[in-house]
């Protein structure tokens, strides 16, 4: 195989795979993946967000016109449980960002659905962990529902093909 002619989501979906395969055979316990990098790439790509280092504790872009602070998280849903709950939000009380850029990703990496949600929807819809001291958020359908809630899916799904 030669990597160096695929595409970006042609590598994603064969690592995907190759994941898949691995907890199948009981290699791996985890669905650990550069998934969470990707979304990154993809909504700063898409709306021209500056993406922020690792030092900017509680967010991971910004708009540099408005100044609005952007946390991404994604979730490539799993064939055997389809959950929908994004990783960790830490230290949600302060407000470490304006809004939640959310993306759910098929198995194969192409892209479900994608929202914009504002960080007091967020705040609403989450239940604490004492276990991870973090906030826990699911992508659930009626988000896109919600009132301030800005549905980017097509946008997500247009821009996939260029990065």
């Amino acid at each position: 195989m030669e990597m160096q002619t695929l595409t970006t989501l042609e590598l994603l979906r064969a690592h995907g795979a190759i994941l898949d395969e691995l907890r199948r055979r009981d290699v791996v316990r985890s669905a650990n993946s550069p998934i969470s990098d990707y979304a990154e790439l993809l909504f700063c790509h898409t709306f021209g967000w500056l993406r922020e280092g690792n030092s900017a504790a509680g967010y991971d872009a910004r708009d540099a016109t408005t100044g609005v602070r952007y946390q991404i998280k994604a979730r490539r849903l799993n064939i055997a449980t389809g959950s929908r709950q994004l990783s960790a939000l830490r230290n949600l009380s302060n407000d470490p960002f304006d809004v939640l850029a959310g993306v759910l990703f098929n198995p194969n990496f192409t892209i479900l659905r994608a929202a914009l949600v504002p960080i007091a929807l967020v705040k609403s819809r989450t239940r604490h962990s004492s276990h991870t001291n973090s906030d826990i958020f699911h992508l659930r359908d009626d988000v896109w529902s919600f009132p301030g809630v800005v549905d980017v899916t097509h946008e997500l799904q247009a821009a996939a093909g260029d990065v």
